[in-house]
């Protein structure tokens, strides 16, 4: 019960992390915004890895 918890906090990072790259993305920040979503894809790897 106690990893669960590690996995949904990563996720809850990962969905503010793809909040982060629409945000940036619409005002024309690219590069940013590919920062933040490598960021979210680790995040997600993370929560994924930890699951398992």
């Amino acid at each position: 019960m106690d990893q669960e918890w590690v996995a949904i906090l990563l996720l809850g990072v990962a969905g503010f992390l793809v909040g982060g790259v629409y945000s940036t993305w619409r005002n024309d920040s690219r590069g940013l915004a590919v920062g933040f979503g490598i960021a979210a894809l680790v995040a997600i790897g993370g929560a994924v890895a930890w699951l398992m």
